[in-house]
């Protein structure tokens, strides 16, 4: 039994908020089960100086946790001088997740930052908030193409989602909290557009090694996840 009394292959409750920040060109409050995240998307008409003048845009992505985001107070990492090791890799992966869906040539020469704010964390805040990211960035892409910025109709070429899966007490399961996380033998996080498509996986024994079988077994359940969410997806943004 897993300690949310969840079946195996069931989701925790999901809640996908778009216009939720009155500035920001595209925003949204995701929530997965008790981890919640705030996601902005911000237009900037400027380029990293490296991509100056090659006739294409740039989405990227920002991620941090507010200090009451956890159990304990975590310091913030501005106070700290710098950004940990996690924060990078997670803000990375996003930014990697949402070019992957995007045009950039018919976006244009402009950025799109999109910030993702941890309000509350019980594990999996990295798939929630590339979950949300999709749905601020499409929020932030329906905002240009109202002010008729955008000359195609297609920029946005397909959804992406992500979803954590695990090995908890033996069996394969989806969408771990922290409870599950914290104890499972296996840990994996995996991302995939909308037509089924795997864009990232990251997979870890924190104990007894997994086998194949047990991989696609976890796999399987994080496409049916995916599914899910990217229905969820497509109903914020009706």
């Amino acid at each position: 039994m897993r300690p949310s009394r969840r079946a195996p292959d069931e989701l925790r409750s999901v809640s996908l908020e778009r216009g939720v920040v009155k500035y920001a060109e595209g925003s949204c409050m995701v929530k997965f089960g008790d981890t919640h995240v705030l996601v902005t998307a911000t237009l900037e008409e400027r380029l990293p100086p490296w991509l100056k003048g090659q006739g294409r845009g740039w989405v990227t992505a920002e991620y941090g946790m507010l200090p009451r985001a956890t159990h304990d107070r975590t310091r913030r990492e501005a106070s700290a001088g710098k950004q940990s090791g996690r924060t990078v890799e997670i803000q990375r992966l996003i930014g990697r997740a949402l070019r992957t869906t995007v045009d950039l040539v018919a976006l244009g020469e402009r950025q799109i930052t999109v910030d993702c704010d941890v309000i509350q964390a019980d594990g999996g805040t990295r798939t929630a908030s590339i979950t949300g990211a999709w749905v601020a960035l499409a929020d932030c892409l329906q905002w240009m193409k109202a002010r008729n910025m955008l000359k195609a109709d297609n920029v946005l070429r397909d959804n992406v989602a992500a979803v954590s899966c695990g090995i908890y007490n033996g069996t394969p399961v989806l969408d771990l909290d922290y409870a599950e996380d914290s104890e499972a033998e296996t840990d994996a996080n995996f991302v995939m557009t909308g037509d089924g498509r795997l864009v990232e996986v990251q997979g870890t024994a924190e104990r007894t090694p997994f086998s194949q079988d047990e991989f696609l077994r976890m796999m399987a359940l994080a496409g049916k996840g995916i599914g899910r969410l990217v229905e969820l997806q497509k109903i914020a943004m009706a």
